[in-house]
């Protein structure tokens, strides 16, 4: 057994097939194990890993390959030997809470049977011994959570890495807002087509933004609740208890229900509009036409009127004319704002913490006192980042029978210079415990987060909504046919998740350091919306690969086997299979003095599909290159 791993490690490392996993990736180990490759384990936060009984054979063979030594459990990543910083824990951080006991519990079953897939023809001792062997070796290949933890002086060693730095304008929820408000430079695109509208708080210039948008989304909400009234639509939130916890429920006012209302409520909201619609107009440059929301309103006394008419069933009175008035306006704002439908009539916000992931801290707010008391925690100048982002909430999403849902969608990049995407047709569907409702805000109704609803008993009334609170897109698709949308996943869905990732990836490309060898598989969050057009929530890094279901535990797998197609057996056969990967973008042109025009787009883009591979036009923040000669004098 000792030759034959002295024989194994030789051909590896002359393959240059070593490689190191830092987690609980047992998809990973398997498949490069299969190809050959040698694992250099790393240890679990700088200990020595456990022996196990029965093991003192094992030490033996160790020390007569090493001539004595140090146990496996103090060997690091080292080209020279001795000792060096561990390249981090293998412990599986991508778990959800992962202090939680029974948390930990399950994670230990997963390596227990982790040991049980290992290749059939060696033992988990073999691979020990081959890793001994290797210590002292510089993998070739690096799977990592975090990047930070690996020694920067070893890192550019490695020639393969499934991280890039500096991923903080993609990943982050106040880089992608900043990031993506500078789309105009790079794409003739609106933004407000397919991201919700956001801010950070911590800049008291994009605080303001918002203070206005606030005051603006509340008079078209009242003009569309008025209208509701009139056709004796129930409108409004109930006033149910404060849930303490993640979201905050809409407060009571001072005044009764049935307190009479400001009667030029409805006229001030049609004047505000009449405004917004003139400065969209344009109307603003050659007059002094102030902003609307520095007219003579009382916004103080107006948002508190808005709040008793949207939240505790105050009812309104209209005549005729200003019943035609509120349609006409409303219909000429919604060819102006691709967010009207979206964007209801309650005026929901939700604020969510810059760099935490899995649903943490995440706040819904319907009054903009809650959002500016948040905000006032955050205004430091010398703070390095805003502590708090406010987007839009989508208040008309599409419900899978009742219940709301969201979609994590893969997609991989391989290089940023030029920059070079792949998406993966295949992705999953992630259900709330509880039924979709505006009266209620608690998490188990909004946030779709595994780890978020994982606290909850799913109390559903339709018994269709899956026990686990996981549908595979092909499940999806079938709920499509019965609706009799078949046809929306591929002409709306999916090329509007493409084009949303495309621009996200084209905002960023600079901002990110491109590492040649390296790259990243991401998890983009989508909500769908009534229309079935998708809305780009986030951008994660090192999505999680545990298995929260069955379908989970399929599409995990495949991701990861069809990675390693893609970043290791293409390149020694470009024809080989990458699954169901398919390239979405690949740069033509980059870093030359010129570029083969891009196809101009459609005007419904949510409807068109993108092509496989698209050239690009050399756009701002790329490197210009002039090219010509010199003239003599005549």
């Amino acid at each position: 057994r000792l030759k034959k791993a002295r024989l194994h490690v030789e051909k590896a490392i002359k393959e240059k097939k070593i490689f190191a996993v830092q987690g609980p990736y047992p998809v990973i180990r398997r498949l490069l194990r299969a190809r050959g490759w040698v694992e250099r384990k790393l240890p679990r936060n700088g200990r020595q890993l456990k022996q196990h009984p029965g093991d003192q054979k094992k030490q033996e063979l160790k020390k007569r390959a090493s001539g004595g030594g140090d146990e496996q459990g103090e060997a690091v990543l080292n080209p020279r030997g001795g000792a060096q910083p561990s390249l981090g824990t293998t412990e599986p951080l991508h778990h959800p809470w992962p202090r939680d006991k029974e948390s930990k519990g399950q994670r230990e079953d997963e390596d227990k049977k982790e040991d049980k897939e290992q290749c059939h023809e060696d033992s988990d001792d073999i691979h020990d011994l081959m890793s001994f062997l290797a210590q002292d070796q510089v993998p070739n290949f690096l799977w990592t959570i975090r990047l930070s933890n690996i020694d920067q002086e070893l890192l550019p060693k490695i020639e393969m890495v499934n991280r890039f730095p500096r991923l903080y304008a993609l990943c982050t929820k106040e880089g992608l807002c900043q990031s993506l408000q500078n789309l105009s430079w790079f794409e003739q695109v609106d933004l407000n087509t397919f991201f919700p509208r956001c801010y950070r708080l911590g800049l008291m210039d994009e605080q303001k933004a918002f203070i206005e948008d606030f005051r603006l989304t509340a008079a078209r909400s009242l003009l569309k609740l008025a209208l509701q009234k009139v056709e004796d639509r129930p409108v409004g939130t109930e006033q149910s208890p404060k849930v303490p916890g993640i979201l905050s429920q809409p407060m009571p006012s001072t005044a009764g229900p049935h307190s009479p209302l400001y009667p030029q409520l409805v006229q001030e909201a049609l004047e505000v509009c009449e405004q917004h619609l003139g400065v969209l107009g344009h109307q603003d440059i050659d007059r002094n036409t102030p902003s609307p929301c520095r007219t003579c309103i009382a916004w103080d006394r107006f948002l508190q009127e808005y709040y008793r008419v949207a939240h505790e069933g105050t009812r309104l009175v209209l005549s005729t004319e200003q019943q035609e008035q509120c349609q006409d306006v409303l219909q000429r704002l919604e060819e102006q704002l691709p967010q009207l439908g979206m964007e209801g009539n309650l005026n929901v916000w939700i604020l969510k913490p810059s760099a935490k992931s899995r649903g943490r801290g995440i706040v819904c707010a319907t009054r903009l006192e809650e959002v500016l008391e948040l905000a006032r925690s955050c205004t430091d100048p010398a703070a390095r980042v805003c502590e708090w982002v406010v987007q839009k909430y989508v208040e008309r999403p599409l419900t899978i029978f009742d219940t709301k849902f969201d979609i994590r969608q893969w997609f991989l990049v391989t290089d940023w210079k030029p920059l070079t995407a792949w998406f993966y047709r295949d992705c999953y569907l992630r259900f709330c415990s509880q039924p979709f409702s505006l009266c209620h805000l608690e998490p188990a109704r909004h946030l779709c987060n595994v780890s978020i609803q994982k606290r909850y008993k799913a109390s559903q009334p339709d018994p269709r909504v899956p026990p686990d609170k996981i549908w595979s897109n092909k499940q999806f698709q079938a709920h499509l046919a019965r609706l009799g949308r078949a046809d929306a996943w591929q002409r709306v869905v999916v090329p509007g998740m493409k084009a949303a990732i495309l621009n996200a990836l084209r905002c960023t490309r600079d901002q990110v350091s491109s590492r040649k060898g390296s790259f990243e598989l991401f998890g983009a969050d989508f909500l769908i919306g009534e229309d079935f057009q998708p809305w780009l929530l986030e951008i994660n890094s090192c999505p999680t690969m545990s298995p929260s279901s069955a379908v989970t535990r399929r599409l995990c797998a495949n991701v990861q086997r069809d990675t390693l197609r893609l970043v290791l057996d293409r390149k020694d056969n470009p024809t080989c299979s990458i699954g169901a990967f398919e390239l979405l973008y690949r740069e033509v042109g980059w870093g030359l003095g010129t570029a083969p025009p891009q196809a101009p787009r459609a005007p419904t883009a949510p409807c068109v599909s993108l092509q496989a591979a698209v050239s690009s036009c050399l756009n701002v923040g790329l490197k210009l290159m002039v090219t010509g000669c010199s003239l003599k004098k005549p």
